[in-house]
């Protein structure tokens, strides 16, 4: 028996950028534990460390499927790679002469979310570019409304800092930041928790007590989904009332304070923002409420981390506006210790490295995520740019992950080919005419760009792809040779020539190291966004019309929407009361791992209800409950639990759909239930504004 180590860094779609160490027997990987070149505050989390359960799991894709049934049906042959490659190039071909380029629609999501080469959006992007053009999804599902709002007010989406400077924060606000189940950065938990040791406050305001709540907080303090801004504006009004906004601040760093002000305090619309009036709207007692502003307003300095779930509801791009203005009034934005107040996650820049060039798309066509499957239906008569007509999607199980699961699958139903790569046959891959095999992180090398923190990573091939699964860039250059530009996609490199390349243009002095190590580390490990412009904003201006942090934005009203931040909470109905929200698991990343039985086996799939709205409607625990809207129904178990506030429910999101002859979906996939209707003006998505009703099935 034979033991050696080589470092590997997993690039999935949390933010997390761990650096892990693969040990290896006889030619398996038998165990992953954390790399120990790593800063002390870096775990990887059970996803990465038992990793191996996904790298042999009996139902990898060994070869090419010919679908040979009905779309959906998982009715499949296997085929060689050459016949399955043909068909593939000749049917993207008839479809590219006969509708042009643009009818062609690249999905795909974060299968590889921070890859230098296989990043599954830009190798994608690059390789139909060449072909001559597509029609591109845009904006993504995780963060657009806060990635669309903050350079209104800040000039800059980078608004983050690191994790290292929660060292210096008296008080941490994690405001809808399930940071124990949802990461979004691989030493953040550590430090939070290191914080709460030293006895600083850490407050979590969210819908459910979740580990987070249980293992970092000190306090949990309940809302309502999508009525984040209203609190925050409440918060606002007792820091004004009671003479705890830092005015001297206020006046030097940001422009149109006042005018927000003049609406906190009802002087323009006659409805003071009280904690009473917030009450009516987060269902948080306006005591608590009260209690929040005069311990954030006290403690300095405060870190408001925001989670993207404030973002994912109708209204999200106000409460990123709140945010931002709650740490202006407190003087906590650009000082160690402190925050924006805007998202921190993957916004700071990484150390300097070469990555696959992207390339123009010469089509020029594009649309929004959330509504990527209406596009396809309704195409140009609908007012989008083209008649969508096949899909090339790697990395994307739109099935389970995007709004509205009947839309997803007429849409799928309604194209004339459509083509992945995946390790497994999911849901959406049952939708597709050839499904590809496709090798995951540990079966290739990559450099791992890290979203949060300033580091980057070399992840080693450890382990041979199944069968004969084949990498993405693999796959890209066997079909790139049959449509005639090899040279121009590969430009004649192998994987390891690109990511030597890579290393060569980077900051990083010395390769062997780097491979040798796994992690390089950039020089600032404690920075702090807008710093430089707290020290001197004049010297430093921001990049918006006032140099200033624009809490009133002219450009922003442009957009139809008030000019400085306002309450767009939305409320439920007597037919829907119920608020339904969908969050990560920490056992998948989305819908990856649902099909893994060590995963599924160590967390409850079930309807999280509180006491009252179950007893209310004679539910009790592992009842089946039919979940239903205007969008669709699901049957699931109940899970009767004082861990969700009342008028909540919660069923988390991943879950692979399926449905009885009644169209009623068993699995639990919250999907189902979700409009497309997006938040404006961001056109983002809004998934945890949803209204259901629930009621004991049968």
């Amino acid at each position: 028996m034979i033991e050696r180590t080589l470092p590997v860094a997993c690039p999935l779609d949390c933010g997390g950028g761990c650096p892990l160490l693969a040990h290896i027997e006889d030619g398996k990987v038998v165990r992953i534990t954390n790399n120990p070149n790593g800063d002390p505050h870096m775990a990887g989390c059970i996803k990465g460390l038992q990793m191996t359960r996904v790298l042999y799991a009996p139902d990898r894709l060994v070869k090419p499927l010919i679908r040979n049934g009905p779309r959906g049906s998982g009715q499949f042959r296997e085929a060689e790679w050459g016949e399955a490659l043909d068909l593939v190039a000749k049917r993207l071909i008839k479809i590219k002469d006969r509708y042009g380029a643009a009818s062609i629609f690249r999905l795909g999501s974060a299968g590889t979310s921070t890859g230098a080469l296989y990043e599954t959006v830009n190798i994608t992007r690059r390789f139909l570019a060449l072909l001559g053009g597509y029609t591109d999804i845009t904006d993504g599902y995780s963060s657009a409304a806060g990635k669309y709002t903050t350079p209104f007010v800040l000039g800059t989406r980078a608004a983050g800092i690191d994790a290292g400077t929660l060292r210096s924060s008296k008080m941490i606000i994690l405001w809808g930041a399930n940071i124990a189940e949802a990461r979004l950065e691989g030493a953040l938990e550590a430090h939070v928790r290191e914080a709460k040791a030293r006895g600083v406050p850490v407050i979590f305001i969210d819908p459910r007590r979740t580990l987070t709540a249980k293992t970092l907080a000190t306090k949990w303090i309940p809302i309502y989904p999508g009525t984040d801004s209203a609190m925050m504006m409440a918060v606002l009004h007792v820091l004004i009332i009671e003479g705890m906004v830092k005015r001297a601040f206020v006046e030097k760093y940001s422009y149109g304070f006042d005018e927000l002000g003049d609406h906190v305090l009802g002087r323009d619309d006659g409805v003071p923002k009280t904690p009473e009036w917030a009450a009516g709207i987060c269902g948080t007692p306006a005591a608590e409420i009260r209690d929040l502003a005069r311990r954030y307003g006290r403690s300095q300095p405060t870190a408001i981390i925001p989670g993207l779930s404030i973002q994912r509801t109708l209204g999200g791009e106000e409460a990123i506006r709140m945010s931002i203005a709650l740490q202006v009034a407190t003087a906590n934005l650009g000082v160690e210790g402190g925050s924006s107040g805007a998202l921190t996650w993957g916004t700071l820049p990484t150390p300097r490295m070469g990555n696959l060039p992207s390339l123009d798309n010469p089509a020029d066509a594009s649309v929004t995520a959330y509504k990527w499957a209406d596009a396809v239906l309704e195409g140009r008569k609908g007012g989008y740019p083209t008649n969508i007509k096949a899909f090339y999607n790697v990395g994307g199980n739109y099935l389970s992950t995007a709004a509205d699961t009947h839309k997803v699958i007429r849409a799928f139903q309604s194209v004339e080919f459509s083509v992945c790569h995946d390790f497994f046959l999911t849901p959406t891959a049952k939708y597709c005419d050839i499904v590809l095999p496709a090798a995951m992180f540990l079966e290739r090398n990559d450099i791992v760009i890290a979203d949060g923190g300033n580091h980057v990573m070399f992840s080693h091939k450890v382990a041979e792809p199944p069968g004969e699964a084949k990498t993405d860039y693999e796959i890209f250059c066997l079909l790139a040779e049959r449509l005639g530009f090899l040279p121009a996609y590969s430009e004649g490199r192998t994987e390891g020539e690109w990511l030597d390349k890579f290393i060569a243009e980077s900051e990083i002095p010395d390769a062997a190291e780097f491979k040798e190590k796994g992690i390089y580390f950039g020089v600032d490990q404690h920075r702090v966004s807008l710093s430089s412009f707290k020290a001197d904003p004049k010297a430093n201006p921001l990049k918006t019309p006032s140099g200033l942090v624009q809490i009133r934005s002219d450009a922003y009203a442009k957009t139809g929407y008030p000019a400085i931040p306002t309450c767009r909470a939305a409320a439920p109905d007597l037919s829907h009361p119920l608020r339904l929200i969908s969050p990560k698991s920490r056992y998948r990343v989305h819908s990856e791992n649902w099909n893994i039985p060590f995963f599924r086996e160590r967390e409850r799939h079930a309807l999280w209800i509180n006491p009252a709205d179950a007893s209310a409607r004679g539910i009790a625990d592992g009842d089946a409950i039919l979940i239903h809207n205007q969008i669709g129904k699901v049957r699931i178990p109940a899970m009767v639990t004082p861990n969700i506030m009342v008028g909540v429910v919660c069923l988390q999101e991943g879950a692979w759909p399926t449905f009885d002859e009644d169209s009623v979906e068993t699995s639990g996939s919250p999907n189902v239930l979700a409009p497309t209707e997006p938040t404006m003006p961001s056109r983002a998505t809004r998934t945890h504004t949803i209204f259901v009703q629930v009621e004991k099935s049968g």
